[in-house]
């Protein structure tokens, strides 16, 4: 009975997740690059850091089906499948990977292994970004990759610590309320 009491504890938990993804995803400073500046790359690390990797990918892909059906949950009030072929749409694809390799950095308690892990999740969410934004675009992979990439990388470097920071408190407040975590 607790198995099942703690695997609806953390469905919720993933259902809320993908709220505050969607909210995150609001708070933009558009770029002329067309791949605005935004709070999603903190959202997902912290879902990885908080929910762990099951949970954070149940999240992270709830978030993306309800973008790809047309709820306005992308930067901008933005929805539709229409992200799939978008400048942008790799990084969103990319935050699959970034939120497992955020989680089981996480999971190892270790510093050397969360930066490790949350960089390399960093990673993959930029190279599924900036291969979609050159093949949308046009533009050679080192093009894409100093317009598409570059200007993030300090705000998504800042990104992982702010979500490390904020998933501490956040799983210490759901141990008080007696949710247990992985």
């Amino acid at each position: 009975m607790e198995n099942k009491k703690l695997s609806t504890q953390k469905v919720v938990l993933a259902g809320m997740m993908a709220a505050v993804m969607a909210v995150m995803s609001q708070i933009q400073f558009p770029l002329p690059s067309g791949v605005p500046v935004t709070m999603q790359t903190f959202a997902m690390a912290l879902a990885g850091y908080v929910l762990g990797w099951r949970y954070g990918l149940i999240s992270t892909a709830v978030y993306i089906l309800l973008g790809a059906v047309g709820v306005p949950v992308f930067a901008g009030f933005s929805g539709g499948i229409g992200f799939a072929t978008s400048p942008a749409g790799g990084y969103i694809w990319g935050f699959l990977p970034m939120v497992a390799l955020c989680a089981l950095g996480f999971e190892k308690k270790n510093y050397v292994w969360l930066g490790t892990f949350s960089i390399l999740g960093l990673a993959a969410c930029h190279l599924l970004g900036v291969i979609q934004f050159s093949f949308v675009t046009g533009m050679g992979a080192k093009q894409a990759f100093f317009i598409a990439s570059v200007p993030y990388l300090v705000k998504d470097v800042a990104s992982l610590a702010g979500a490390y920071i904020a998933a501490k408190a956040v799983r210490a407040g759901l141990r008080s309320a007696g949710v247990q975590m992985a």
